[in-house]
């Protein structure tokens, strides 16, 4: 079997390259951290030490593609820098990053590309928001995200899958922690869009498997409940003090629909309740 690569092995590349190991496929996973490459290696994940920056890539690029199918690109945006300054709006730090790997892929054997974006995309609308939305980022790394959806998508060298995933959730990483015992938080009838790890790499498992490219899907649990409730509950069941919400203006915000994950794809979400 032909490998996958995934550029950046982090909070979800790694538990995926685990379970595609798990599921029969062959896996090189790139980390930027030196200290990570033996524990990379030890899991059965080909490793590679592969940096990207906004002219230049630092590592061994083409072996790390050499051979594969299909390449997950699953690296943030990370517009702040050493210094904690936020790039300006000229600085297309992200951008040129992919623009630099680009030829790399161009000239390997990668037939496919999933690239993981965000909902952030759509910026801060109200109303509900499927695939057919068009996006109208209102943050840097959301108009960042977009630009390389479109050059992804526009290349005719590879097929590229867009996933653009909502909140992100798993056993060691709740938002519930960051809002408890905060007061006068705004929007608090505004439906949650969250998604727990394990059917982050669900999606992308079946997308693999059924060789879905060429598409955008919203990456989203159909789980919605207000804010106010999802993190009044939370912060009970993690022994948290109590978020308060303010009511005096009316509450504004999307609902992102995963639809056609499970019309389309055929996926069925594994965990509703977040």
């Amino acid at each position: 079997m032909k490998y996958i690569s995934i550029l950046g092995c982090g909070w979800l590349g790694l538990p995926l390259a685990k379970s595609l190991l798990t599921n029969g496929f062959s896996v090189k996973g790139s980390t930027t951290s030196e200290e990570k490459l033996t524990s990379l290696k030890s899991l059965g994940i080909n490793p590679f030490l592969v940096s990207l920056d906004s002219k230049s890539i630092t590592g061994a690029i083409e072996e790390f593609l050499d051979g594969s199918e299909t390449l997950i690109i699953n690296i943030p945006p990370q517009l702040r820098g050493k210094n904690s300054d936020i790039t300006t709006v000229n600085e297309k730090i992200f951008v040129e990053k992919i623009k630099t790997l680009i030829p790399y892929i161009e000239k390997s054997a990668i037939e496919n590309v999933l690239f993981v974006s965000s909902t952030s995309v759509y910026g801060e609308v109200d109303g509900t928001i499927t695939e057919e939305t068009i996006p109208k980022p209102d943050t840097e790394s959301g108009k960042q995200l977009l630009e390389v959806e479109s050059l992804l998508q526009n290349n005719p060298n590879f097929k590229t899958t867009i996933l653009r995933f909502g909140g992100l959730i798993g056993k060691d990483r709740n938002p519930a922690k960051f809002l408890a015992g905060k007061t006068n938080l705004e929007n608090p009838e505004t439906p949650i869009n969250f998604i727990h790890q394990e059917d982050c790499i669900g999606i992308i498992h079946k997308i693999i498997t059924t060789n879905s490219w060429n598409e955008i899907y919203n990456g989203v649990s159909p789980f919605h409940p207000t804010r106010e409730t999802y993190y009044t509950q939370k912060a009970i069941e993690l022994i948290l003090p109590l978020p308060q919400f303010d009511h005096s203006k009316p509450s504004i915000g999307k609902l992102i629909l995963s639809d056609k994950v499970e019309t389309v794809l055929g996926y069925a979400f594994i965990k509703n309740n977040l």
